[in-house]
């Protein structure tokens, strides 16, 4: 009983969190936006800390950079250039007709998580490095880019980053 009740809980409050909203930024895109979480308690949080920056602060985003997904497994744009330091809120929409992703880390990370999700098919989503988004929806996520190097950014829905659908965040 006590599983079931988690279960519920966890998977209404997501839907809850969208739906109060948090007009910061003016599109309640406080980094934390998410249609589905995944649930990513196996990564390490200082692992994307480390390796590909941190969650950012809404009233420091630098600037906004528009993210299109599509279904022929591409991002739009695939690489971006920004600088160490800067907060990004990547404004993200999904132009197919089927549910994409963007996640943020090293490709080790997004590996290792892919094949995670090859194991566990329904598993969620709930992360601040991640958007899922269903067919026409848009969200976002705000990141900041603390070191130089390159950054992956991929959809890990199955198949999807085998088939290319992978990016490259440069920061310099």
């Amino acid at each position: 009983m006590n599983k079931a009740l988690s279960i519920l809980v966890l998977g209404v409050l997501p839907a809850i969190a969208l739906a109060a909203g948090d007009h910061a930024g003016g599109h309640g895109m406080d980094g934390r936006v998410m249609m589905q979480g995944h649930d990513m308690s196996g990564m390490s949080k200082d692992a994307h800390t480390s390796m590909a920056g941190k969650p950012g602060v809404p009233s420091k985003v630098s600037r906004t950079i528009e993210v299109t997904m599509d279904d022929s497994m591409r991002y739009t744009p695939d690489k971006i250039s920004v600088k160490a330091g800067e907060t990004i809120r990547f404004f993200v929409k999904n132009a197919g007709k089927i549910q994409h992703e963007m996640v943020i880390g090293s490709m080790d990370e997004l590996k290792e998580h892919a094949e995670m999700m090859r194991k566990m098919p329904g598993m969620q989503h709930a992360e601040p490095n991640m958007i899922t988004l269903k067919p026409s929806q848009r969200g976002g996520i705000v990141w900041q880019f603390d070191k130089t190097g390159t950054v992956d950014f991929a959809c890990l829905v199955p198949g999807h980053m085998e088939a290319g659908m992978v990016g490259k965040v440069m920061v310099e």
